[in-house]
C-alpha cells in the first residue's frame, strides 16, 4: 500500500500515498468550532501555565545535559507530517541507546518501544511523564493548528509506514494531547486496543465528548495507570 526506504536505519513512508487514502469525513460547523475551541483553550493555557512551564525548563536544564525541548517529526491528519514539541525526559543520547534496548520493549506495536523501567529517562523526566507535563509544549502545535486538545496520540513516521487500512483510518482527524487512549489506560493498551479507541472517538465525535475527555484525564493522570 506504501513505498518504504530505508535511510540511516529509519523506515520512512512516502506521504503523498498516505494522503492519498479515503479517510473517514469529519467536518461541518461543529468540527470548525473544534478548531477554534481547540486554539482558545491552548492560548488560556499557555498564559496560565508560562510561568511553571519556564520553571520546568530551568529544572531540565540545570539537572542533565541536553536540549530542554524533544523536537520530532510525527505524521497529522490525513498523514501531514509535522514537527511535534515536548519536554525533554531522556537523556540526550536516548536514541542511540534504543537499539541497545530493544529487546526489552514491552509494547506489542511495530516500532512502538515502550519500557516500565526505561533507564534512558532521567528522574525529572519520570516526573515529567507520570504526571503528562513533559506534553505541556504540545500546546504550541495546537495553536499552529497542527494538533488538537482532544484526538489520537501523534504517530512517528516508521510507525505509519508499518499501517493497515484500518489503521490508517485515524489519522482522519488532528491528533491530540489527550483522547479515550489517554482516559483508558495510556502505555497499558496493546495497540490494536488503542486503535479501535481512536476510531470509537472518530465514529462518536462530538464537543461533548471532547468535554467529557477532558473532564476525565485529570483524574487519569493523578491516577497514574499506564505512565511509562
Amino acid at each position: 500500500m506504501r513505498s518504504l526506504i530505508t535511510k540511516d536505519s529509519e523506515i520512512e513512508f512516502v506521504s503523498s500515498d498516505v494522503r492519498a487514502f479515503e479517510y473517514p469525513e469529519l467536518s461541518g460547523i461543529g468540527y470548525a468550532t473544534k478548531g477554534f475551541v481547540d486554539r482558545v483553550i491552548a492560548l488560556l493555557a499557555l498564559l496560565v501555565l508560562a510561568i511553571p512551564m519556564m520553571i520546568i525548563a530551568v529544572v531540565i536544564k540545570l539537572t542533565s545535559p541536553g536540549s530542554v525541548f524533544v523536537k520530532q517529526e510525527r505524521v497529522g491528519r490525513y498523514g501531514k507530517p509535522f514537527m511535534f514539541y515536548k519536554f525533554r525526559s531522556m537523556r540526550a543520547d536516548a536514541e542511540m541507546l534504543r537499539d541497545q534496548l530493544e529487546e526489552l520493549n514491552h509494547h506489542d506495536a511495530p516500532l512502538i518501544f515502550k519500557m516500565r523501567r526505561d533507564p534512558r529517562i532521567t528522574g525529572v523526566g519520570g516526573v515529567l511523564r507520570r504526571t503528562s507535563l513533559d506534553e505541556l509544549p504540545n500546546l504550541f502545535n495546537v495553536i499552529r493548528g497542527e494538533m488538537s486538545i482532544v484526538g489520537p496520540r501523534p504517530p512517528l513516521p516508521r510507525e505509519v509506514a508499518y499501517y493497515t487500512p484500518h489503521h490508517m483510518q485515524r489519522l482522519a482527524t488532528y491528533p491530540g494531547i489527550t483522547g479515550l487512549w489517554q482516559v483508558r489506560g495510556r502505555s497499558e493498551l496493546p495497540f490494536d486496543d488503542m486503535v479501535e479507541l481512536d476510531l470509537e472517538y472518530i465514529e462518536q465525535w462530538s464537543l461533548w465528548l471532547d468535554a467529557t475527555i477532558l473532564v476525565k484525564t485529570p483524574l487519569a493522570v493523578l491516577s497514574g495507570r499506564g505512565a511509562w
